[in-house]
This record gives C-alpha cells, structure tokens and sequence, in this order.
C-alpha cells in the first residue's frame, strides 16, 4: 500500500475515539500505535528502536497534558510532525499550542476526511525538508547587528542581554539566516517552518516575525532586518546596506 512504512503513535485517552482512529489509518496503509497518555508517549520515543514518523495528540490527558509532551519533545530536539486533536476551541488554546511546537491543529469534532488530508500533508511536507534541513544543519551559530545565536545551545543574546526563543521562533529565525538575502513567501514559510499547506488562510507567520522585529530590531516600526517584501513575502537582511521601508 502506497502509506506503508509509515508509523503513527496516537495519544488520546477517549478509547472510542483512539480505536476509530487507528482503524482509519490503518485502512489507509499506515501503522499505528495508540496509547492513552503522555507520559507513556515520551517513552516510546526515548526508545531508539520505536520509528515514529507522525504524532497525533490530544491535549486533554491524564497526568500530563498534551501542551506538556509538544514542549518536551521539541525540548529535546525532537522535529517529528506533530498533529493535535482537542475540543478546546479558543483562540488562545490555538496559539499555545503552535508556541509549543505543534505543526497543524484539528478541533473535535472533526471530519475524518480532513484528519488523514492532514496526516498525508504533514508526512509529505517531512519528507521534502530533508534537504532543507540538511543545509540548515550546517548553520550552527550567526551574528548580526547586536545579535549572537547559538541554535546548538538555544542561546539567543542582544546586545550582551540573553533573550528566550520559543523553539517555533527559533526554527522561523534558522529558516530566514539559512535563505538570507532572498525573498520568501508566506506559502513556503507554513510549509517548511509550520509544516502547514501553504495555501491555509492564518496569519501565523505575520505574527511570528513581529516578534522577531521586537527582539532584534531597534526600531520595529522601521525594521532592517526582517523586512516585508509587499505582495510577495519576507526577507531577512543581516548587514543592510542602507535602511529599507518596510
């Protein structure tokens, strides 16, 4: 089957529901593995022989929330696709769970169409990145204006004062250093840093990267840095020549 080889771990502790997921999978070629809560989850991946290539994530569990194991898996340099399901639909819920690491969120109750269109996007965006993140891989430290990064120690400084990246912030500060000097899209922003289709209609790249502006620009209102290329995207600039409008 074309999705063989693929494996799912499913934390969710509504039995039902986690046995109609695996069924569904399982009908569309995948493996999947279910457990009911978080901390079980963490240690199947602390297992190097368990291959994992996708996470479907409740946040609602026992113990230990979803919020909880999203944070200490990229804690831990851990870069699997992550996809949450919750019945918590606030705006705020949303926005902490990208914060965390999430890559897509899905609220209960949920089409079942959409969740394996989701699943396919996600394992098809992981697979074309490797490249990506073979060429970031080789950018272990950059300096610009006041800044000094460290993305092997997650040390970000400004002007000699330590500031606190979440990993979402970090990976979107990586992707602008790693394609400097050139124009990219909000397409390609969800989908190589968010893992998201790029033609999803949020504005969480715009969000993001003015929270760049305000840790690294010194004047956000006229950025050198993290500039707004009108109707076309962004572009990172880490030595402007002269100040661009944004």
């Amino acid at each position: 089957m074309k999705n063989s080889g693929k494996n799912i771990l499913v934390v969710e502790d509504e039995e039902h529901l986690a046995k109609g997921i695996k069924y569904n999978l399982e009908a569309e070629g995948y493996s999947a593995t279910v457990v009911g809560d978080g901390v079980t989850a963490l240690k199947l991946f602390e297992d190097k022989s368990n291959s994992i290539d996708l996470l479907i994530l409740d946040l609602m569990l026992p113990g230990m929330s979803g919020y909880a194991v999203c944070d200490a898996l990229r804690a831990a340099s851990n870069d699997i696709p992550i996809l949450i399901l919750s019945a918590r639909t606030l705006t705020e819920d949303r926005s902490r769970g990208f914060d965390v690491g999430a890559n897509q969120y899905l609220n209960k109750p949920f089409e079942l169409e959409e969740l394996l269109s989701r699943v396919n996007n996600l394992l098809t965006f992981a697979t074309r990145r490797n490249t990506r993140i073979e060429r970031e891989a080789n950018i272990r430290s950059f300096e610009f204006a006041d800044a000094k990064i460290d993305f092997d120690a997650h040390q970000v400084t400004v002007d000699g004062k330590q500031i606190r990246l979440t990993n979402l912030e970090l990976k979107l500060l990586r992707y602008f250093i790693s394609n400097e000097g050139r124009v990219i899209s909000r397409a390609e922003l969800l989908e190589h840093v968010w893992r998201m289709p790029g033609n999803l209609a949020t504005r969480a790249p715009d969000q993001f990267i003015r929270r760049l502006r305000k840790y690294f620009e010194p004047d956000t209102a006229r950025p050198q840095h993290f500039l707004t290329i009108r109707d076309a995207g962004y572009r990172f600039v880490g030595k402007p020549r002269s100040v661009d409008k944004d």
